[in-house]
């Protein structure tokens, strides 16, 4: 089992999102930290890009205040090594496919596994290119994850049968951002995954509140929160962690 595969071993997951060097990294720090200690199974790093394709304004917004303040990958880098000294639970990196082409596939993932970084998930990676990076990923032991859209059909059980670390579902069409009600289908998509592999798989984009959590959940083996969190990191900026931490608990509490 991969060290992702930790992060659902005890239950459902809760898996949370955090841009890195939103408002700087000082913050990004105490907030995975607070993540960590409030029963977050496993962080989602976004390395922040400019043109984040997958993204709503809110995450969005997000990348480019850590743009403006100065985020580079190498300061993510050192980021996360500064956070391993005592953060244990999984994190893996979320990020675009120009981010890791343009600072070097080898060098960037080879950089994944010194740090204790788990697992990549590039949104704009179709699934008939991911020959692009995996051999590398496998080469240091880093989970290339899939993503799985609503928008899939056929192409489930083949994305599932090659799945490694965790699949990601995302629950409905569109960019991240929280929604008031998810309305996909989601029970034939999860049963043809269970039939395919047995990777977990958690559900994310539009998550926002303990119910939906429970929902998505209660179909899946966990569920990722994003813009809910950069929401905080938004308002509250400096004093945010606390808040993430109150939040986190909650959601976690919720799944359970």
């Amino acid at each position: 089992m991969s060290k992702i595969g930790q992060a659902f071993a005890n239950g459902k997951a809760f898996i949370a999102f955090i841009t890195v060097g939103d408002p700087d990294t000082e913050t990004t720090a105490a907030a995975v930290r607070a993540a960590a200690e409030n029963g977050a199974d496993l962080i989602e790093l976004g390395i922040p890009f400019s043109d984040p394709t997958a993204e709503g304004p809110v995450i969005q917004g997000a990348n480019l205040r850590a743009l403006r303040g100065g985020i580079t990958t190498d300061k993510v880098f050192e980021l996360v090594r500064e956070l391993r000294r005592d953060v244990t639970i999984p994190m893996v990196f979320m990020t675009y496919a120009n981010v890791v082409f343009s600072y070097g596939a080898e060098r960037f993932i080879s950089t994944c596994r010194q740090i204790g970084i788990d697992g990549l998930i590039l949104p704009d990676l179709p699934f008939e290119e991911k020959d692009e990076f995996q051999p590398v990923c496998r080469r240091y032991g880093v989970d290339l994850i899939s993503l799985i859209a609503p928008t899939s059909e056929q192409r489930v059980a083949m994305i599932a049968k090659e799945a490694e670390g965790f699949l990601y579902i995302v629950s409905s069409l569109g960019v991240t951002g929280t929604r008031s009600e998810i309305t996909t289908d989601l029970h034939g998509v999860i049963r043809l995954v269970r039939e395919n592999t047995s990777v977990p798989c958690a559900i994310g984009f539009g998550i926002s509140t303990p119910q939906q959590a429970k929902e998505m959940a209660s179909l899946s083996d966990g569920a990722i929160v994003g813009s809910a969190i950069i929401k905080l990191l938004a308002q509250y900026g400096k004093e945010a962690p606390a808040h993430i931490g109150a939040y986190v608990k909650e959601m976690k509490d919720a799944i359970r």
